[in-house]
C-alpha cells in the first residue's frame, strides 16, 4: 500500500492533528471537528490513525551490529531524583566520542526516538536519550496515553533531569567532554531551554521547537542550528521576537524553514514526514555536530 504524504490530507486536518498532538484539543474533539473533512468512505477515526505513527519505519534495528545500545538510570538530585535513558554508541570505536543529547517529543521515548539515537551513533557520538516519563512508569508504549502522562509531569524537575543527563555525558569515561543536544518539538523546546542554561554546551540544534524567552537569550554562548517547518504557523509565531534576540545578543545561530513542510517533518513514522527535507536537515546536523564538537 503507498504511504500517505501530508498531500493526501485536508490542511484543516493537519491543524487539527497538530492542535490534537500538543494537547489544545482532545481525541473527541479531533474528531468532531475532522469528520467534516472526511469523505470518499473515510472517516474522521481512519483519518486519525492514519496521522499516527507507524514503528515499522525504522531505520537502524535495535540488533545492529555497528552499534552497542543499552538502558543506564541516573541520578538527578534537583529533578526527580532517579533517571533511565538509552545510550547508544558506536560499536567499534577507536578513542574517546563526543555525545549527544537526543530529546523527544511530548510522548517520552518512544520508538522513532529511540531510532534517532542509533542513528546518531553511526555517525561516530555517543548518543543519549532519556526518557521524561520514567518517574511515571516510562513510555507506556501507547501514544495517546503518552502525551495524557506527559501533562503530569512538573517540568522544572523534567527540565533538571535534561540538565543532569548533559553533565552525565560530559563525564563519561570514553567521551571527550564536549556534549551537543538535539531535539524534536517539546524536545528542540529543551534544546533551546539548555542553550540558555548551560555555558559550557558546544551545540544545540532544535527541530521546531518552542524559542527561548527573549529575555534568555544573552545567556546563549552554543551556536545555534535551527530547522523549521513552512507551514508551522504556531512555532514560526515566535520567531521574529526570536530572532530579533539573537542578532541583538551576537548569538552564532543557523536558520532553516523547509518549503512544503509540516511540523514533525523528521518523523518518519507519520505522514508529515517530508523525506527530502528530513535528509537534508539530517546531514546539516550531523556537518553541524561534527564541526562543533570535534
Amino acid at each position: 500500500m503507498t504511504r500517505k504524504t501530508a498531500n493526501d490530507f485536508d490542511p484543516e486536518v493537519l491543524k487539527l492533528f497538530d492542535q490534537y498532538v500538543h494537547g489544545q484539543i482532545d481525541r473527541r474533539g479531533f474528531l468532531s471537528s475532522a469528520s467534516r473533512y472526511a469523505v470518499g468512505g473515510a472517516t474522521a477515526a481512519s483519518l486519525l490513525a492514519a496521522l499516527s505513527p507507524s514503528w515499522a519505519a525504522q531505520q537502524v534495528a535495535p540488533t545492529d551490529t555497528r552499534i552497542k545500545a543499552n538502558y543506564v538510570t541516573y541520578p538527578s538530585p534537583n529533578g526527580y531524583g532517579e533517571m533511565r535513558g538509552y545510550l547508544v554508541q558506536p560499536a567499534n570505536a577507536k578513542g574517546k566520542l563526543a555525545a549527544v543529547l537526543v530529546v523527544h517529543e511530548n510522548r517520552g521515548l518512544n520508538p522513532h526516538i529511540e531510532d534517532i539515537a542509533r542513528r546518531v551513533a553511526l555517525e561516530g557520538f555517543i548518543a543519549f536519550a532519556p526518557d521524561a516519563l520514567f518517574p511515571l512508569g516510562g513510555y507506556p508504549g501507547d501514544e495517546d496515553k503518552a502525551r495524557e502522562l506527559f501533562g503530569k509531569l512538573d517540568q522544572t524537575k523534567t527540565r533538571a533531569d535534561f540538565v543532569e543527563a548533559t553533565k552525565v555525558l560530559e563525564k563519561l569515561p570514553n567521551a571527550t567532554g564536549n556534549v551537543g543536544v538535539v531535539g524534536f518539538c517539546y524536545g528542540g523546546g529543551i534544546a533551546n531551554y539548555l542553550a540558555t542554561v548551560l555555558p559550557d554546551l558546544d551545540a544545540a540544534v532544535p527541530f521546531y521547537g518552542q524559542q527561548a524567552p527573549a529575555a534568555d537569550v544573552k545567556k546563549i554562548k552554543a551556536p545555534l542550528l535551527i530547522h523549521d517547518a513552512e507551514h508551522d504557523e504556531r512555532i514560526l509565531a515566535g520567531w521574529p521576537a526570536y530572532e530579533a534576540a539573537l542578532k541583538a545578543n551576537k548569538v552564532d545561530y543557523q536558520h532553516f524553514i523547509y518549503p512544503g513542510t509540516q511540523h514533525g517533518f523528521n518523523n518518519d513514522t507519520t505522514p508529515r514526514y517530508d523525506e527530502a527535507a528530513a535528509k537534508l536537515a539530517w546531514q546539516r546536523t550531523i556537518d553541524f555536530f561534527k564541526k562543533h564538537l570535534a
